[in-house]
């Protein structure tokens, strides 16, 4: 049998895995704080008939080897976590960092989430929390009798009340830092979970060592390129297109074998 048919036939599966990517980073560009990924492609085991340096004769090494690849596989997915663009809406609750870092939200599982998405919400109790209804940690609880809501670039909030001369400090937000961001784990709705690979967070105040600074009235933006992915989805419709001709190819020539007669 002609190896190009399963080699060919894996190198459309890894343009078909690019392809669903592509579509989700452009299904979400217009996601607030939604980060893009990338397909990584590595290839497969080769079947080598010489290895470079056999004995070629009794003094001699052969200077080049006979190895044919066996095609492609999808070695992961690599996730870009560049700052999108910031645009004001002018919304108290609505937060955006500047520079690296999540907030951190409470998830239903028990677990603690990380995100960039800073569209946050009172709940009935005057709770902050997410779109979702998660409540973002360390819980802020703003007063029903609050008239404004000012939270600094440090994070700190706080809020005027009726009857006071001077603003009132109610809390401060954290934010969460990872020594390797691609390494965290997706796990829907903007928020990611840590692994082994992305290291433990590392908890502080927003605007002090490496974390960014909060931009209160500003959302952050999705950082997918259209044009980018356009092409992307260009170059990968074209790879798919070059495969599925390889095969036909490998097809006429067994078609050819199938015709001899003796």
């Amino acid at each position: 049998m002609i190896r190009a048919l399963y080699t060919a036939a894996s190198g459309m599966t890894a343009q078909q895995a690019n392809i669903d990517n592509v579509a989700h980073n452009l299904a979400n560009a217009n996601t607030a704080g939604f980060k893009k990924s990338r397909v990584e492609f590595s290839d497969l085991v080769y079947d080598q008939a010489r290895v470079p340096g056999a004995p070629s004769s009794t003094t001699g090494e052969s200077p080049i080897g006979v190895e044919t690849g066996l095609g492609v596989r999808v070695l992961g997915m690599s996730r870009d976590f560049g700052r999108g663009n910031l645009k004001a809406t002018n919304a108290p609750l609505d937060l955006a960092i500047e520079g690296e870092g999540f907030f951190q939200v409470a998830l239903p599982s028990g677990e603690t989430g990380y995100t960039r998405t800073g569209s946050f919400h009172l709940n009935g109790e005057g709770a902050l929390v997410t779109s979702d209804g998660n409540l973002v940690q360390p819980q802020i609880s703003i007063p029903a009798n609050a008239t404004s809501v000012t939270i600094s670039k440090a994070g700190i909030v706080s809020v005027n009340i009726p009857g006071q001369s001077s603003a009132q400090q109610i809390g401060t937000l954290e934010l969460a830092t990872f020594q390797n961001p691609s390494g965290l784990r997706a796990s829907g709705g903007n928020t990611f979970l840590p692994t082994s690979v992305s290291g433990d967070p590392q908890v502080g105040a927003a605007a002090e060592d490496s974390r960014g600074a909060i931009a209160q009235g500003f959302i952050e933006d999705s950082n997918v390129s259209v044009v980018e992915e356009m092409v992307n989805m260009i170059l990968g419709q074209r790879a798919y297109e070059a495969n599925s001709k390889v095969i036909k190819a490998a097809d006429e020539m067994l078609q050819q074998v199938n015709t001899i007669v003796r």
